[in-house]
């Protein structure tokens, strides 16, 4: 499968490109909700706007309302959010919560898929349970009460749980911490009561949460697949969320590839243009190619995942791993030939660096996905 995009899939390319950079760009979203201490991070209208156009049911079955599209075409929207830092649920809502959802019942979808397509609907998904992401490790209980479950642990760094309407929690049902198996993911309304949030400002200004969950009252209807069965449904919601990802990585850093080239076009020292300098040039050129090995990868990750091939975790991995080294070096790249300049507030390269240290770190980092390449091919 040639790893560019098909007709299709270029319109919806160029439709996303210019929506995010005349409604989604860092004047209009980033720098203003970061500047009013915005306790979302983000614009509710604007995601209103994003079900206008589509974009929040790509991934959601034509049955339930949604385009029934793949993880191509949220790519492709995720790309140009990275490129324009638009501040959106999208990743966590559109992607994660959709791909988890899509294992739940009539009841489960019918209640929660209608408000994601029209924009007036905002998910988290609650998985880590510490400073690093450990899926294999979850300890947050959910014991039988009555017709339902209990619900008692904390999660943290869950990104827009105070915003949410309601999170997808995995929680235990059964063994033990590291068990694979007796995991259940339930569906949490935003009203449950005896949930918290101790909201935390990022990096990159986007909100989370520490959320704690103090025997959390659930009906058996809030269970998103089966009962002790969940580990299947959160590894399939985990693989869309690190595809997702990386294309989010490609867009950061493209924007800031793009952004550092145009500065060497106009910036002059010595009577020329810097990107006259050879030295610069050659580094230019190298971030180039870099960038476009890792939008080939991200684009595969994602064909593969549409495919249903076996390969597609590993090359997720592949890809979560690629794109964080190069977006690491776009930004450091960008911050560097700026100059001084570069670590000022009132140039946009630093929100790039911002930006990439923030999704590096969400469902992996290169290490993490480095050492999963490894023992997913035998190592």
């Amino acid at each position: 499968m040639p790893l560019y995009h098909n007709e299709d899939q270029a319109m919806l390319a160029d439709s996303a490109s210019q929506f995010m950079a005349e409604e989604g760009n860092i004047a209009k979203q980033l720098r203003h909700w970061r500047d009013r201490d915005c306790p979302d991070g983000f614009g509710h209208a604007l995601w209103k706007q994003f079900g206008e156009m589509g974009f929040t049911g790509i991934l959601v079955d034509e049955e339930d309302g949604g385009l029934g599209m793949g993880n191509v075409e949220a790519g492709i929207v995720l790309e140009e959010i990275g490129r324009n830092l638009t501040p959106s649920p999208f990743l966590t809502s559109s992607v994660l919560a959709a791909s988890a959802l899509k294992h739940g019942s009539n009841e489960v979808r019918g209640r929660y898929l209608p408000g994601l397509i029209s924009g007036d609907s905002v998910f988290a998904v609650a998985i880590d349970e510490g400073a690093k992401h450990r899926p294999e490790r979850i300890e947050t209980k959910a014991e039988k009460s009555g017709n339902g479950f209990k619900l008692s642990g904390q999660k943290d760094f869950v990104i827009q749980g105070a915003s949410a309407d309601m999170l997808v929690v995995a929680a235990r049902t059964s063994g033990s911490a590291e068990d694979a198996d007796g995991i259940t993911l339930f569906a949490v309304p935003k009203d449950a009561a005896n949930m918290s949030h101790d909201s935390v400002r990022l990096v990159d200004s986007s909100m989370a949460t520490h959320t704690k969950f103090d025997g959390v009252e659930l009906d058996g209807d809030a269970v998103i697949g089966e009962v002790d069965g969940g580990r299947e449904v959160l590894n399939a919601m985990l693989l869309a969320g690190r595809v997702g990802s990386a294309a989010e990585g490609v867009g950061v850093a493209r924007g800031a590839m793009d952004m550092t080239v145009d500065y060497l076009k106009q910036r002059k020292q010595f009577g020329k243009l810097i990107g006259e300098f050879q030295a610069l040039q050659h580094r230019a050129s190298h971030l180039y190619s870099e960038v476009e090995i890792s939008r080939a990868v991200a684009i595969k990750a994602a064909q593969l995942l549409d495919g249903g091939s076996e390969k597609a975790d590993l090359m997720a991995s592949v890809a979560k791993a690629k794109v964080s080294k190069t977006a690491g070096l776009a930004v450091r790249e960008g911050v560097q030939m700026h100059g001084g300049i570069g670590m000022t507030d009132e140039y946009d390269i630093g929100l790039y660096m911002k930006r990439d240290r923030a999704l590096a770190e969400f469902l992996g980092d290169a290490y993490y996905h480095a050492n999963r390449v490894a023992e997913l091919s035998g190592y």
